[in-house]
């Protein structure tokens, strides 16, 4: 019976070995094309130096390809305890949101999610769906958080998250493949970070054929998934009114949107 518990432990040991090494290796094949770490940690420093609003933090950034498949996480500041810690599984969720459900035709920031999924809001109950992965979430060793060597690299992370900081990744060829996300300061300071390090990263090709909830209800065509304000106060408390459905909260030293750089054709 002993030699026989010391078979079944060796062989659920190397089942496990082989499946982290099973994932990383598939990680690395299907994050090809998409944008390295080192092009990653590049696009959000610069990101981060380049937008005024908000309250100034560090920031964490992941990218995933189309099945949901954590390819880069990285942060902005010198060190990984320089940003919110709790931000980098957020930028994961908002990259894994962004990719979810945006489409080669309609592309949905996670900022446009916002008000859709409260209470009496047509996709009410989203935020609950697909759940974080808390395995591929917080395994393997802190030390290597937010360098290539991230433990969430080669896995689906899943989550949900609703509110602004989420962008689809959109090639040349005006086709998604995949997202990315960020967090670490105000939810509205998010998008336009993540907006900004779509652009460097040069995936940001929706042009004029990729509609998004800003183009089609916002009048903003060179911004299509573009963060919204147009939440009108409750005057009986709780949740506002979104006139276009797809409306964003403002937040503290909040910026026009408009300010963004159009999207590439």
């Amino acid at each position: 019976m002993v030699r026989n518990m010391r078979s079944c432990l060796l062989l659920a040991g190397l089942t496990a070995v082989s499946g982290v090494a099973s994932a990383d290796d598939d990680g690395g094949t299907r994050c090809a094309g998409l944008p390295s770490y080192a092009a990653l940690k590049s696009a959000l420093i610069a990101a981060v130096q380049a937008e005024t609003s908000g309250l100034d933090f560090q920031m964490w950034g992941t990218i995933v390809d189309r099945d949901g498949v954590v390819c880069a996480v990285a942060f902005s500041g010198a060190d990984r305890g320089s940003q919110w810690p709790g931000s980098r599984v957020i930028s994961a969720q908002k990259a894994n949101t962004a990719n979810a459900f945006g489409l080669d035709g309609l592309a949905l920031s996670t900022a446009d999610l916002y008000s859709a999924v409260q209470p009496g809001g047509s996709l009410y109950g989203l935020q609950h769906s697909n759940p974080v992965d808390t395995d591929a979430a917080y395994g393997g060793s802190p030390s290597a958080y937010g360098t290539a060597h991230d433990p969430m690299v080669g896995r689906r992370i899943g989550g949900v998250n609703v509110f602004g900081g989420g962008l689809g990744l959109y090639n040349t060829g005006h086709k998604i493949v995949g997202a990315v996300g960020v967090s670490g300061d105000t939810s509205c300071a998010d998008h336009m970070i993540a907006w900004r390090v779509r652009a460097n990263l040069g995936f940001d090709h929706l042009g004029t054929v990729v509609a998004g909830p800003a183009k089609l209800f916002a009048g903003d065509p060179t911004h299509p998934d573009n963060i919204i304000y147009d939440i009108t106060p409750n005057p009986a408390g709780g949740t506002g009114v979104s006139a276009s459905g797809f409306g964003h909260p403002t937040c503290l030293n909040v910026a026009s949107p408009s300010t963004l750089p159009p999207v590439s054709q």
